[in-house]
């Protein structure tokens, strides 16, 4: 009776030990916000000018090298992107295959409605202009959101033909739509959690890019002026295509840290690392 209890205590400290390890309290992520607003407190970000950047990353902090992501995968991505704004213009869907819907995988953070921290999930991505570059780009958009269509096409097929110019080529970006301070989503959490995330593209050729994701709230106070510029683009960037928002949602930065070639029957692909 008395290794029954001991088995039972030890048990239930193992369950509050990793619930603190993980900062939990109720499931949900309530713990992250204070009012209507979240910060990433597992991202060091200071030294992103010098392609440094820290995560607290399963419980240690590690300092990571960014890197840019490579030449063929720039083809690849804008070149896509901007046969999708040609295909939009003659009136075709756009495929769900390709560079604007990453696959997202992340784990850190059992949900109150799950038993795993494992979870996948398809964000729309893009990419964010480098901080010399971004009022400029900023400014643009601002005025010729309310253009025709096919002027806005014009507009995005000419940025994405700038390449490295204007891209900040170590990045790439996302919105979080639907979290609240009662309910974050699973990536939200696991991000929020253990801000590690692996991103892959499904097409061919097929790529991976391991990053440190870095979530940003309109409403935190402590936004550096490039920061708030980021979540002014990613989010006017989304309303350019899509119509406007009620509301400014937070940005999500992928800082790439690694970029793999997954593609299937080729010798440079089957998971080879490029970058």
């Amino acid at each position: 009776m008395k290794r029954i209890a001991i088995a039972l205590f030890l048990l239930i400290l193992l369950a509050a030990c990793t619930n603190q390890e993980a900062g939990q309290q109720n499931g949900w992520g309530e713990e992250f916000w204070q009012d209507s607003t979240f910060v990433q407190t597992r991202v060091d970000a200071s030294n992103l000018d010098k392609g440094l950047i820290r995560a607290n990353i399963s419980g240690k902090w590690q300092l990571y090298e960014i890197t840019n992501l490579p030449e063929e995968f720039l083809e690849w991505s804008l070149g896509k992107r901007q046969q999708t704004l040609e295909n939009i213009r003659k009136g075709k869907l756009p495929s769900l295959a390709g560079p604007h819907n990453g696959i997202v995988a992340t784990y850190g953070y059992q949900r109150a409605d799950s038993q795993f921290k494992l979870n996948n999930a398809v964000k729309g991505m893009g990419y964010l202009p480098k901080p010399e570059k971004i009022a400029e780009v900023i400014e643009l958009l601002e005025t010729t959101i309310d253009d025709e269509m096919p002027a806005k096409l014009d507009i995005l097929k000419e940025l994405y033909q700038q390449g490295d110019e204007t891209w900040d080529t170590t990045k790439q970006v996302s919105l979080e739509l639907y979290s609240t301070p009662t309910r974050g989503t699973q990536t939200f959490l696991n991000q929020m959690a253990n801000p590690v995330s692996v991103i892959v593209f499904m097409d061919i050729p097929t790529f991976k890019l391991k990053t440190i994701s870095y979530l940003l709230h309109p409403e935190n106070s402590n936004l550096t002026e490039y920061e708030n510029n980021v979540v002014k683009f990613v989010n006017l960037m989304h309303s350019y295509f899509h119509g406007k928002f009620d509301k400014i949602f937070p940005a999500v930065v992928y800082n790439v840290v690694e970029v793999y070639n997954s593609s299937p029957g080729t010798k440079e692909g089957k998971g080879t690392k490029i970058e």
